[in-house]
């Protein structure tokens, strides 16, 4: 139940009676709230192993999503990271596509997920014809969608690059009614990560600083590069795998600052600590400059055009080198000015992203947009 996950589970609460369409459905995976609609699932269901390597078939999901019959609907609403805004229509349906992001495995993300040295001669051979096949798909196939939604105003960037396409923005949602702050402020001894372990996430930077510093960090999650962040994680960094949503809530009530060294196309994350009323200390690039007011160390500076470096009521720390060196020193600035962190605004901040408007924006959009 990631980010894409709780989106849809609002879908199915505004859509009650509508079917849900997946490549492939890992059975017990996702809240009852989906788990107990009508889901069809492509033909990639069937083949052996899919449901552990189906990165390796990724060339396979344009024709897998196209292989759905859309036709007897009047309405169809794609959550889409990879290929779901590809779902073929008919010329009366209104095809609303709300997106985490183009396809990031190639275009802006392509030389972190394939680059040269990563792979086996092999890959390096065959990854760029099919990267090209794939781009040329997804320019095309985003003609097929009557409107855009961004999840934030970095991925209607992108949108409006790779698509020439506008979007409206509706932030992705937390919820605030269950990511609350402990009764009586506690802070934890610990700083957190919460990820799925893959390339662009740059766990690697995180790992690095606090082995360094010799601060405790704990990685929550899991995922492709999992073999090779446990091997880099010693003495002061644990990794404890995925965890239930209120084990998860436990911790980031415990932490003394979530850590985020990825650009995101949103984040979640960020905003679940925050609800909990902890600062973040984020890679100042992507969705993160949309959910945290941070403030950059006078070592740092701050991106062009970034004019407020140092918010009233600020709610993390940025760093602006995606190294471990830059991490550390806005690790350090974090530790001499934690009075300046405030858990009840930290907390006010999260409350405008909460479950409840992002339901009410969507539904009135919706309504905009068919009646």
């Amino acid at each position: 139940m990631r980010g894409g996950e709780k989106v849809l589970e609002i879908f199915c609460e505004l859509f009650p009676d509508a079917d849900v369409f997946t490549l492939i459905h890992l059975q017990g995976t996702v809240s009852k709230i989906i788990e107990n609609r009508n889901i069809q699932t492509s033909f990639l269901q069937r083949v052996p192993l899919v449901k552990r390597y189906y990165r390796s078939f990724l060339m396979l999901f344009p024709m897998a999503i196209e292989g759905f019959d859309m036709n007897a609907y009047d309405l169809v609403l794609s959550s889409s990271h990879c290929v779901a805004k590809g779902i073929l229509t008919s010329s009366t349906t209104v095809h609303v596509c709300y997106c985490h992001t183009p396809m990031r495995y190639v275009w802006d993300q392509y030389h972190t997920y394939f680059g040269i040295g990563k792979k086996s001669l092999v890959s390096r051979v065959l990854i760029p014809p099919v990267a090209h096949y794939l781009r040329m798909w997804d320019v095309t196939s985003s003609a097929r969608v009557d409107h855009f939604v961004a999840n934030s105003h970095h991925v209607a960037n992108r949108i409006k690059k790779y698509y020439k396409r506008s979007a409206e923005v509706i932030h992705p949602p937390v919820d605030c009614s269950f990511y609350t702050p402990q009764e009586s402020y506690k802070e934890g001894n610990y700083y957190l990560l919460v990820s799925a372990f893959a390339p662009y996430k740059r766990i690697d930077v995180a790992i690095d600083a606090f082995e360094r510093m010799g601060v405790p960090l704990i990685l929550i999650g899991g995922g492709q590069e999992e073999v090779q962040i446990r091997k880099m994680a010693k003495k002061h960094v644990q990794c404890i795998g995925w965890q239930s949503s209120e084990s998860l809530r436990e911790y980031y009530r415990g932490c003394k600052a979530l850590i985020f060294p990825g650009e995101e196309d949103f984040g979640i994350v960020p905003l679940e600590a925050q609800a909990c009323g902890k600062p973040v200390i984020a890679f100042a690039k992507g969705g993160v400059l949309e959910t945290v007011h941070g403030i950059y160390p006078p070592s740092s500076g701050s991106p062009e055009g970034k004019a407020d470096i140092h918010p009233a009521s600020p709610t993390g720390v940025f760093f602006t080198e995606q190294t471990p060196e830059s991490l550390m020193d806005s690790v350090r600035f974090f530790e001499r000015h934690q009075h300046l962190f405030d858990p009840q605004l930290i907390r006010k901040h999260a409350e405008s992203f909460d479950r409840s408007l992002f339901k009410e924006k969507f539904k009135q959009y919706i309504e905009k947009q068919v009646c």
